[in-house]
């Protein structure tokens, strides 16, 4: 992975920073066919699906974004469950959202609505560990520094070993800095992702490492590669897992400083400013519109690690003047863009956080975590838009129709950007380990 640092590292309620997270550095026969197992094997045969999603955008709100002053309203609740929101129609009818979604309203015949994603790990670093690999962790929440998923893969991660580059951008990206959960696992570091450390709101952005030094010429550049190569040899005889580690980010490193076209799509600077105006000015939005450029550059995964929705006090001001509002603008305008330059049939968008939070307002007027239920919206990619898929009961407590895991989830955007999610590879111990572990495919967002 490579990194570029810019800026403080934010901190939730334990305290762990995600500046700490990442860092550079069974085949069988099928057995209980049951009807749901077979609609999934239906689904993963159907090849209209499973190539659909060439590109995947994932907007993980960290901390934990409020399903019930967002997605998923409770009108009809007391004062102390609904918050202070109101209610408001989308252009469905029959679809609700709070008042603090005015322009995804407007455009809710572009995505879905999933109200009943639902799982018990009620912890930042071991949720978000737990929503990026299908896997619980093995260390505690609140562990400092906070540990990697050393050994099982991340989502993107796995899009990048089962899909591959298809241009001249990394398959895996992660901005405006490392998602804490979304390392590679024992895939090893050819599938870590390209990290931007830098905030894309800032003027003077750009990914620095992508210019060669001025005063190198082509030639002289090519030489310096083949020296490399050379000291690459004798350090993968000396440390072989190291060697072939490092031999693998200069790789990276080098077809990213000799390529035009990796410059051009990180070129944030060359969207007309109406363009940035509409996603908003915000880390949220900009990294929004990145997003947008790097899928039409060829990049298969985005990660957008979106911080700030730890909202234990006094939230609901700042989740009516800051957090929602951006979220509102960059999910609309990016879903909106990519319809528009004819990539959202073919790009899957999914915005979450690694939990919801509680139904009841606490003594602090804020709401804390709460895991049992949270709401996940899906545009693009092969699904079906305009509809709500789950529900939960009248105080926004837990599923009542179509409740769905973390493994559902993976399993789904697997089958939608055409991977087999039952595919095993070789782990450390010599063992297959599947790419999803179990889970169903959510068949009614297809």
């Amino acid at each position: 992975m490579f990194r570029l640092s810019l800026g403080r590292p934010y901190q939730n309620c334990s305290g762990t920073s995600r500046r700490h997270a990442l860092r550079l550095g069974a085949c069988g026969l099928i057995g209980g066919l049951t009807l749901p197992r077979l609609l999934e094997l239906q689904a993963l045969a159907a090849s209209p699906i499973s190539a659909k999603a060439k590109s995947c955008i994932f907007l993980f709100l960290e901390g934990g974004p409020p399903h019930q002053d967002m997605w998923d309203p409770k009108p009809e609740a007391p004062p102390e469950i609904r918050g202070p929101f109101g209610t408001i129609s989308t252009n469905v009818p029959d679809i609700f959202v709070t008042d603090q979604l005015p322009l995804c309203a407007q455009m809710a015949d572009k995505y879905t609505i999933l109200r009943s994603h639902s799982h018990n790990d009620n912890g930042h670093s071991t949720g978000y560990h737990y929503v990026m690999t299908g896997h619980r962790p093995s260390f505690a929440d609140g562990d400092n520094p906070v540990p990697n998923n050393e050994y099982f893969p991340s989502i993107g991660s796995a899009v990048s070993r089962t899909l591959g580059q298809r241009g001249a951008l990394p398959a895996y990206i992660n901005l405006p800095h490392p998602m804490s959960a979304g390392g590679p696992g024992f895939y090893g570091a050819e599938h870590a992702p390209f990290v931007i450390e830098a905030d894309p709101t800032q003027p003077d952005f750009e990914v620095k490492d992508l210019r060669p030094p001025g005063h190198l010429s082509d030639q002289r550049l090519s030489l310096r590669k083949q020296l490399l190569s050379g000291i690459d040899h004798l350090e993968r005889e000396r440390n072989q897992s190291q060697g072939k580690a490092m031999s693998t980010y200069y790789e990276k490193a080098y077809s990213l400083v000799t390529s035009e076209d990796a410059r051009k799509a990180f070129n944030i600077h060359a969207e007309p400013d109406a363009v940035r105006d509409a996603y908003g000015r915000t880390q949220l939005g900009q990294c929004a519109l990145l997003a947008r450029r790097l899928v039409e550059g060829g990049c298969r995964f985005v990660g957008v690690d979106a911080p700030g929705w730890d909202v234990h006090f006094n939230c609901f001001p700042s989740l009516k003047t800051d957090l929602i509002p951006y979220a509102d603008r960059a999910f609309s305008a990016l879903v909106t863009d990519l319809e528009q330059r004819g990539l959202l049939d073919e790009t899957l968008v999914v915005m979450m956080g690694e939990m919801g939070r509680t139904p009841r307002i606490n003594a602090q007027a804020g709401r804390d975590h709460w895991s049992m239920a949270q709401t996940i919206i899906f545009a693009g990619g092969g699904t079906k838009p305009g509809q709500v898929i789950g529900a939960t009961d009248k105080h926004a407590t837990a599923p009542t129709e179509n409740p769905v895991s973390v493994n559902d989830l993976l399993r789904t955007i697997s089958v939608l950007m055409g991977i087999d999610p039952d595919r095993t590879f070789l782990g450390p111990l010599g063992r297959p380990v599947p790419i999803v572990d179990g889970g169903k495919v959510i068949h009614d967002l297809i």
